[in-house]
């Protein structure tokens, strides 16, 4: 059998930061959930299967710098690539493997009992005998009461593009050659067939959205995505049966919205799942309901229901933080996450944008904001659930802060600094969030400039030192036609950009703890 036991492998996954995975995301899931979460006010154990280039388990490892973090990866490459990244960061409290499934399933690391296992991308993208024993893993690591993030792609919502992939996939192997020029050609067979009147195509009006993807995605998503001889969509019922073989329990949906399922339902649909007892039966049946493409489910190794009053007593150590920035226009913002009932929606407008506007200037804490609102608790939670969802803001421990960012900062810098060679790292971390904010190339450019030249920050001084460092960006990755578009539209708005980071964005990294 080859190593790589038909996954991709020759060639590298972008890198990529998932805020999902965080323990301080995983641990509020958790309490909107009503699940007893893993309090982070304490040192904690965390590993991250499948960690690719590393990112997000440097990011969180800079975030927590109380945890013990391990990241594994099969690929030398990306492992390689993590361990540099690490070593710029100053990370001693992140320890990178490279290991099959099955080492890992059959104890052979050295690791400690763990609080969090998480998998990104992984699950649905393996073959069978290695879901087994990424269970086996998690069955012999995982402390009572831990916590496990897993995603996959999901049934029925792929049910109409499987003939897609399997074509392209098909297609890939009748062609040997490297994976771009695969994926490549891939495409242009698929337009061919497009343009033939495939009556597979012109029946079938949801795989829009999948077509849009192979035609604009980059490689190495793509490769990953529709490459791998062990991608199968899973139903979600089949997966809780899965995990149950390493006692563990679902908890509830990572994203925060999805603890208010009934938010994106009519009332049709609210009866439906009312009237089924069963968890999983009812799990699945939403997936129906919603034709789900992509699940992420939060499972706990025993899990334990909160009571009401410990529920609430969990939400008054969670804070709300803004991590958009205020253009000054409402119109132009989403307050609400995708999905949601229109009928619902409405009335909630009102209220989302007074939450918002409070925590502009700074985080908050959500009792802070039900006095303020005259709300209780437990509808603040909704909200902020909902503004965390739609990205405007994000829910954190307030216990779970007990650092000072040096961390933090000492990982931005390194990840900021290698903008000039790169676009690849596009996250900073934030200790406040426990995980990372996004930043383009010019808010990395920007950063470097403040934190090399303190105390400097007016316009002109900060539009000339990252003008130059756009300069050697242009000529350190070379570009095509359609990058080279995209670097003139930035030098042409540059002015207006830069000023606006400075304005908008840099408070929020100040009051995050980015800067």
């Amino acid at each position: 059998m080859d190593w790589n036991d038909g996954y991709v492998s020759d060639i590298a996954y972008p890198a990529a930061f998932f805020p999902e995975q965080s323990p301080t995301h995983l641990s509020i899931a958790c309490i909107l959930n009503g699940v007893e979460p893993m309090p982070l006010d304490r040192p904690f154990t965390y590993f991250e299967l499948g960690a690719g280039m590393g990112l997000t388990s440097a990011v969180l490892a800079a975030s927590h710098p109380h945890g013990r973090f391990y990241a594994n990866d099969f690929q030398p490459a990306h492992v390689a690539s993590a361990r540099e990244l690490a070593e710029r960061g100053e990370l001693d409290n992140l320890t990178l493997l490279e290991c099959s499934f099955a080492d890992l399933a059959a104890g052979k690391a050295d690791l400690p009992p763990l609080d969090f296992i998480t998998l990104y991308g992984v699950y649905s993208w393996v073959t069978p005998e290695n879901r087994r024993c990424i269970v086996d893993f998690i069955g012999r690591y995982l402390k009572p009461g831990g916590i496990v993030y897993v995603n996959y792609n999901t049934m029925p919502g792929w049910a109409g593009a499987l003939p897609l992939q399997r074509m392209v996939l098909e297609h890939a192997e009748r062609h040997p050659a490297g994976r771009e020029r695969q994926v490549a050609q891939a495409r242009a067979f698929v337009q061919t067939m497009i343009d033939a009147g495939a009556r597979y195509f012109d029946d079938n009006p949801m795989l829009r959205h999948r077509l849009a993807s192979l035609a604009d995605d980059k490689a190495g998503y793509l490769a990953h995505e529709y490459l791998n001889r062990g991608w199968e969509p899973l139903y979600h019922v089949d997966v809780v049966r899965d995990m149950a073989n390493a006692k563990l329990d679902f908890a509830g949906a990572a994203n925060p919205a999805h603890a208010y399922p009934a938010l994106f339902l009519n009332e049709r649909q609210r009866a439906l799942l009312a009237s089924i007892d069963d968890g999983v039966m009812r799990e699945t049946v939403n997936d129906y309901l919603h034709n789900t493409p992509f699940r992420e489910d939060v499972l706990v190794r025993g899990a334990r229901r909160m009571s009401a009053a410990r529920q609430a007593e969990w939400l008054g150590r969670v804070g709300l933080a803004r991590v958009s920035v205020d253009a000054g226009t409402d119109a132009a913002i989403e307050l609400l996450p995708p999905g949601i009932d229109a009928g619902q929606a409405e009335p909630l407008l009102p209220q989302l944008r007074r939450m918002l506007g409070m925590v502009t200037d700074g985080p908050l804490p959500l009792p802070t904001l039900a006095d303020a609102l005259g709300l209780p608790l437990a509808q603040v939670a909704q909200l902020g659930a909902l503004l965390a969802a739609s990205g405007q803001a994000a829910l954190f421990m307030l216990d779970g802060v007990i650092n000072d960012g040096r961390r933090s900062r000492t990982l931005n810098r390194a990840i900021a600094r290698d903008a000039v060679h790169g676009d690849q790292y596009q996250v900073l971390a934030s200790p406040v969030l426990g995980g990372g904010l996004r930043a383009g190339l010019l808010q990395r450019l920007i950063y470097t400039v403040l934190t090399d030249r303190p105390g400097v920050d007016d316009v002109d001084t900060v539009l000339a030192a990252v003008r130059h460092k756009l300069d050697r960006y242009r000529q350190a990755v070379g570009c095509d036609s359609r990058q080279a578009a995209q670097l003139e539209s930035l030098y042409a708005t540059l002015p207006q950009t830069v000023s606006a980071i400075l304005r908008l964005r840099v408070p929020v990294w100040r009051a995050l703890q980015v800067l």
